[in-house]
C-alpha cells in the first residue's frame, strides 16, 4: 500500500508540471508533504484560531503535516506576498477576504493580481459589531443615528481599515450623517478607548470588542452582517434595522495558486466541510469567537469574494477614492 501511494505521488509530481492532465486520481493523492497555511493576522485573530482548529483535523485526515505561519504586516500584503510568491500548491493563503478586497484602492503598484488568489473554501463569516460606549444615550442603532444625525461632527468612529470602512463610510455619505473617523493600527486600542469614551463608535470583529463587552463597558447595538449571528443572537442586524445596504459579511477561508485545478479545490474544499461537519468542538469554539461557521466551496466563495469586490467598489466610488 505504501509502494503504491509513492508510485501515485510520482505521476502525480509529473501531472502538476501538466495541468491540463489532471485527474481525479492526482487530485485525491494530494498532498504529498506538508502543507502551509499563511495568513495575515497574528495569534489569538479570529482567522487564526479557525486555522489551527482546521489544519489540526485536517493533517490528521491527510496524513501530513499542517503548519499554520502567522505573518502579520504591511495591511496583509506581507502574508499575500510570501503566498504568491511560493509558486507552490502546497503553500496555501488562509485570509479573511476583507484583507485585500478594497486593496486596489489603498495601495498603488500592487505585486500582485486579484487572480492570484484562487479560492479554495470559505470556512466561516466574522461577525462585524457595531458598538458604543455605554454613557452614549442609546440602545438601538436606529437610535445612534438620529443621535448622529442631531449633532452633525461630534462625534466620531473608529473601524477596520480597509473593505468594512468603505462600506461604513459611504453609509454615513449616503444618510447625510457627519462623523470623525479616528485611525488606528491596534483594533485592540480602539477597543479600549471606546470604553475610556475617547471613541464614540466603533465597527470591529465581535471578538475585539467581546472583552470590553462582557466587563459591560460598551453596548452592542447591531452586527453589520447579513444574517444573525448564533454568538449573539438577540443582536439584530443592520439590514434587520432597515438600513441593509451597510450590511457586509466578512468571509474567512483559504487561498490556493491560480494553477491549482478546480477539481482539487473542490476535493479540498470537501475536506474542509467534513471536518469541520465531523468536530461539532470546531463550531462550538468558532462560535464564541465571533464568527459564523458557513464553509462552502471555491465556486460559492469566488462568487462571494467577487460581490465583496463589487460592494467595495461601488462603496469607494461613493466616498470618492479611485483605484490606484
Amino acid at each position: 500500500m505504501h509502494g503504491a501511494r509513492l508510485m501515485l505521488a510520482g505521476v502525480v509530481s509529473g501531472l502538476m508540471v501538466l495541468p491540463g492532465l489532471w485527474t481525479a486520481a492526482a487530485a485525491q493523492a494530494w498532498p504529498q508533504r506538508t502543507v502551509r497555511f499563511v495568513l495575515p493576522l497574528g495569534p489569538g485573530s479570529g482567522a487564526d484560531i479557525a486555522a489551527r482548529l482546521v489544519a489540526d483535523k485536517l493533517a490528521k485526515r491527510w496524513d501530513q503535516a499542517v503548519v499554520v505561519e502567522n505573518r502579520p504586516g504591511g495591511d496583509a500584503i506581507v502574508a499575500i506576498n510570501a503566498f504568491v510568491n511560493a509558486r507552490d500548491d502546497h503553500f496555501l493563503l488562509f485570509s479573511p477576504s476583507s484583507s485585500f478586497t478594497a486593496h486596489p484602492y489603498t495601495h498603488a503598484n500592487l505585486s500582485y493580481q486579484p487572480s492570484d488568489l484562487a479560492p479554495i473554501a470559505k470556512v466561516s463569516n466574522t461577525v462585524i459589531a457595531v458598538t458604543v460606549n455605554t454613557a452614549l444615550p442609546v440602545n438601538t442603532f436606529n437610535e445612534l443615528i438620529e443621535l448622529i444625525r442631531s449633532q452633525p461632527g461630534k462625534y466620531n468612529w473608529a473601524g477596520i481599515t480597509g473593505a468594512f470602512d468603505f462600506v461604513f463610510e459611504s453609509f454615513l455619505k449616503t444618510s447625510g450623517l457627519e462623523m470623525t473617523k479616528v485611525p488606528y493600527r491596534n483594533p485592540v486600542e480602539a477597543a479600549n478607548d471606546l470604553a475610556e469614551g475617547r471613541v464614540h463608535v466603533y465597527r470591529s470583529a465581535l471578538a475585539i470588542a467581546q472583552p470590553q463587552l462582557n466587563a459591560g463597558r460598551i453596548k452592542l447595538l447591531a452586527i453589520a452582517n447579513t444574517t444573525r449571528a448564533p454568538a449573539v443572537p438577540n443582536t439584530e442586524t443592520v439590514g434587520e434595522a432597515g438600513h441593509p445596504g451597510m450590511a457586509m459579511d466578512g468571509l474567512i477561508g483559504l487561498f490556493g495558486p491560480p494553477s491549482m485545478p478546480l477539481q482539487l479545490r473542490e476535493r479540498i474544499a470537501a475536506d474542509v466541510q467534513a471536518v469541520m461537519r465531523d468536530d461539532p468542538v470546531i463550531t462550538e469554539r468558532l462560535t464564541r469567537t465571533g464568527q459564523i461557521v458557513n464553509p462552502g466551496g471555491p465556486v460559492e466563495f469566488g462568487k462571494e469574494i467577487d460581490g465583496q469586490r463589487e460592494r467595495v467598489g461601488l462603496a469607494a466610488k461613493v466616498i470618492g477614492i479611485q483605484p490606484k
